[in-house]
């Protein structure tokens, strides 16, 4: 599988615009070549450089296998938004407080549904793909606050 986003190339430069400096939207994001056999799709985004622990940005689950793209600021329907670090189900952009991080993005292909309520964390979605992951992959973006 292969994830890309039209806003920043992997390993590159996120925009403001898609962080807390900017309108916090999610950026857009595409994927391409998965299993036929997805039942459904989760996205994490997360970014293990923060100072106290992985921050975690973006919890996204039951995508429809049908969808190969998340435009900017929408969540596809039907699929459900899990708890942050920010403490609330939706996405929370970039927003570091000390120098440049690492947000890494991670789809993955499932050969099932995921039964958990929006209040669900990270780690609970991540239990809840344990044995049914088909297939991921990863893009990683980079931020700093005083560029």
């Amino acid at each position: 599988m292969n994830l890309t986003s039209p806003a920043f190339k992997h390993n590159g430069p996120i925009p403001a615009h898609y962080t807390c400096d900017g309108k916090n939207a999610n950026p857009p994001l595409a994927w391409s070549g998965a299993p036929k056999e997805t039942e459904s799709f989760a996205l994490i985004m997360d970014d293990p450089d923060a100072p106290r622990g992985t921050w975690v940005h973006w919890v996204l689950w039951n995508i429809d296998p049908s969808i190969t793209s998340i435009a900017e600021h929408s969540v596809p329907t039907g699929a459900v938004q899990g708890m942050t670090s920010f403490g609330r189900s939706a996405y929370g952009g970039p927003c570091p407080p000390d120098r440049e991080h690492r947000y890494f993005f991670k789809l993955y292909a499932l050969d099932t549904l995921v039964s958990l309520p929006s209040s669900a964390t990270k780690e609970k979605v991540e239990r809840m793909m344990e044995g049914h992951i088909l297939a991921q992959t990863e893009l990683i973006g980079l931020y700093d606050r005083k560029r």
